[in-house]
């Protein structure tokens, strides 16, 4: 059994403050027309986006490498939605055979910060190694300066 401190090591925490109202950072999350604009590493962009938004339904995006390589699908379920605070659920990637792989859950804070600024806190937890944490540290990253961008556009 990992002990604490092992486990600590393989969590991902990440923390924006975005120039937009937290309702609409939200929405960014809930709404699959935005979604399209943000959702993916900037080399790895979603072109799909499915589900069912509510608590226990299942959502479904496919990354498409810009690269040409094969496609890359992941799913979960809403565990939680407190519009416009938080929201819950669970992650995996689908491995080779179609299965899913190791499941992770998301828990995305939204608050207000500095007038109608929001505060986003994201934290995926557990991984099963310090690398998948960190490889997802890099597409998340990635995927919020592409939201911090589009926010912009609004």
């Amino acid at each position: 059994m990992a002990s604490d401190s092992e486990l600590a090591g393989r969590v991902l925490e990440i923390t924006r403050i975005f120039d937009a109202p937290r309702a609409l950072v939200f929405e960014m999350w809930t709404d699959p027309a935005h979604l399209r604009h943000w959702m993916g590493p900037r080399d790895h962009p979603a072109v799909e986006l499915g589900g069912d938004f509510r608590p226990g339904g299942r959502w479904r995006t496919c990354l498409r490498p810009e690269n040409g390589g094969r496609d890359l699908w992941q799913g979960g379920v809403y565990r939680e939605i407190v519009k416009p605070e938080r929201l819950v659920f669970t992650f995996a990637w689908d491995q080779d055979d179609g299965r899913p792989g190791p499941e992770t859950e998301v828990t995305v804070l939204f608050e207000d910060h500095e007038g109608d600024r929001t505060r986003m806190t994201f934290r995926q937890a557990v991984f099963n190694t310090s690398a998948n944490r960190d490889g997802h540290r890099f597409g998340w990253s990635s995927s919020f300066d592409r939201l911090d961008e589009y926010l912009r556009t609004i």
